[in-house]
């Protein structure tokens, strides 16, 4: 006959004594326990669910209409005044491509048109064949139904704050350095923020 495999026999001897039953082998209890913390540990680290924008407790001296990116928070707010903000939850730069600093707006576009810039065609070679430029207003379109192009005294800093077509990165760090929004939400942040509004990104 053959030798059954060593691990086999190896059960909980003490509960045996103790109970007259015979456990499962310790190897595949153990094997058990990791499965479980594996999935307990999954759980925890889901993201919570995104309910929309809302108005918060944002005390600033900066004039209503500023646009504040707080990218530890993966939040964009617009400053209402009166100790008041709308906060949008958005995707951000990924380890990187995040950075800070003053903008403003200098241009926005309704379904805009992607153009990816050589380096990030570099980056990904599959981008090579929009280089030309994407059509706004199709699925593919990664700038989403609206973007704000923002601009400094150098001129375009190649940063937008646009929306996506990949609605499940919102709450993350995913971007080559843009601001993503849902749709929805950047278009209606689209329709109250003129060219020239302030875009601080801390």
């Amino acid at each position: 006959m053959l030798a059954s495999p060593a691990n086999a026999f190896l059960f909980d001897w003490e509960e045996y004594r103790r109970t007259g039953k015979r456990k499962s082998p310790i190897g595949s209890s153990r094997k058990k326990d990791a499965v479980r913390k594996q999935a307990s540990t999954t759980r925890k680290k889901k993201r919570p669910a995104y309910d929309g924008r809302e108005i918060v407790n944002f005390p600033s001296s900066e004039k209503p209409g500023t646009i504040i990116i707080k990218t530890s928070e993966r939040a964009l707010y617009q400053v209402l005044g009166k100790g008041k903000a709308m906060r949008y939850m958005v995707a951000v730069g990924k380890d990187g491509f995040s950075w800070s600093g003053i903008a403003r707006i200098g241009l926005k576009r309704e379904n805009p048109r992607w153009t990816p810039p050589p380096e990030m065609i570099a980056r990904t070679p599959k981008y090579a064949k929009w280089r030309k430029g994407m059509p706004g207003g199709i699925p593919e379109n990664p700038l989403g139904a609206r973007a704000l192009y923002l601009f400094n005294k150098g001129g375009d800093t190649q940063y937008r704050i646009h929306g996506t077509n990949a609605p499940s990165s919102i709450g993350t760090a995913a971007s080559s350095g843009c601001i993503r929004m849902l749709n929805h939400e950047v278009i209606e942040l689209y329709g109250k923020t003129p060219v020239g509004t302030k875009v601080i990104v801390l």
